[in-house]
């Protein structure tokens, strides 16, 4: 089978656009709660902002990557799409606390998009191509990742709810490219006939990830990896605004670290180093680079030194675009050919629980243990994460 351009196309345009939609609200959300709230609580209110929208993405994920195996994957990511405007809408119209969190409540529940896109792109590319297009993928992200956070830092200066509604724009004009262009790439032959209950239920995709010897170890390192990182995205903005009184569009500039690195590394690095080095051992070199940058986080807060914060969020980045790669790649490969959405679905179900927990735990850290002890979590959970590499160097 070969990869059919047009379809691949839209995949990685919907890549860019999903990070350009998400990231552009990152650098504002501080400024959004900061009206209904005071100066303690305001991060554990930014932080559970964030893991709201993460546990309706764990609730619902794994439905979504079936009901795409069921009905085809272009009506769930267009509905996806139409559900984060709605939520976009409403998040930058909030007018009070309880708006904020409705928005991120719907944005949340229908964010299964990254479901259904990577089932996408399993669907249109052949195993061996498929960490090659994934590492595309993320490349695409990484684009939408840098320009997100600069644009809305920009358009925060007319107004802390016009990123949010420029966010919406975007997803209305992505899902009507969808509804226009976008092909169907699973065939009838290849859905599922039926759709049990137990499917739609994200305990069971998660109880039958980890029945399986590969995919459970593979998951457990992953779940030390996604949970101080769902702690760092979901607390950055206020780490700049509280160490450094750093403003909307400087903090959008750290958000596009992120997304440079994503392009750098995917463009630059990833084929030489794919060339070199299996996905395990590239899962161990992004996990060494992620505990160096959160080591140097935590320093940059202890010693108040931004250059320093700058400098960590690099090699931070680096290793987190290397990692989601590998592993991303070695997901699809282990995955049966009519389970790629059950899979992924599952594979995002279990993200998004970690990314319920870390944010909530990175605030209450931050809120009582001060500055530095977010990163200071991601130290000892990456060190844990590199000991589980290790000890499975075999079975990962």
């Amino acid at each position: 089978m070969n990869t059919n351009k047009h379809a691949l196309s839209f995949g990685l345009i919907t890549s860019f656009l999903t990070g350009l939609g998400f990231t552009i609200i990152s650098p504002v959300v501080p400024f959004m709660v900061q009206p209904f709230t005071n100066s303690q609580q305001q991060a554990l209110i930014v932080t559970s902002l964030t893991a709201v929208y993460a546990l309706c993405t764990f609730l619902a994920a794994p439905a979504i990557g079936s009901l795409s195996d069921r009905f085809g994957r272009r009506p769930i990511l267009i509905f996806s799409l139409l559900g984060s405007a709605i939520g976009y809408l409403i998040f930058g119209w909030a007018g009070s606390l309880w708006m904020l969190f409705a928005g991120r409540i719907i944005d949340g529940l229908t964010g299964g998009n990254i479901v259904a896109l990577f089932a996408y792109l399993s669907d249109i590319s052949e195993p061996k191509d498929r960490t090659k297009i994934f590492g595309w993928a993320a490349a695409a992200v990484g684009v939408g990742t840098i320009t997100g956070p600069v644009i809305g830092g920009l358009l925060a200066q007319f107004g802390n709810s016009v990123p949010f509604i420029f966010g919406a724009l975007i997803s209305l004009i992505n899902m009507a490219y969808g509804l226009i262009a976008m092909p169907e790439s699973l065939t009838a032959d290849k859905r599922l006939s039926s759709l049990p209950a137990r499917r739609l239920n994200p305990f069971t995709s998660l109880f039958d990830l980890f029945s399986l010897p590969q995919l459970s170890r593979l998951f457990m390192v992953g779940l030390l990896v996604w949970l101080p990182s769902g702690s760092l995205q979901a607390i950055v903005s206020q780490f700049a605004l509280d160490s450094f009184a750093w403003q909307a569009v400087i903090i959008g500039l750290i958000f596009a670290i992120m997304g440079l690195m994503d392009i750098l590394t995917q463009t630059l690095g990833m084929k030489f180093l794919l060339k070199h080095f299996s996905d395990q051992d590239l899962m161990r070199l992004a996990l060494t680079s992620e505990l160096i940058g959160y080591l140097l986080i935590s320093l940059s807060a202890l010693l108040s030194l931004w250059p320093l914060f700058i400098l960590a969020m690099f090699i931070y980045a680096f290793g987190d675009s290397v990692f989601g790669t590998a592993y991303n790649g070695q997901v699809s490969k282990t995955a049966d050919e009519n389970d790629q959405g059950k899979v992924q679905g599952g594979s995002q179900a279990l993200q998004s629980l970690a990314r319920v927990a870390g944010p909530l735990l990175g605030g209450g850290l931050y809120s009582s243990l001060g500055h530095a002890s977010p990163a200071f979590l991601g130290v000892l959970f990456l060190g844990l994460a590199l000991i589980t590499v290790a000890l499975n160097r075999s079975s990962i």
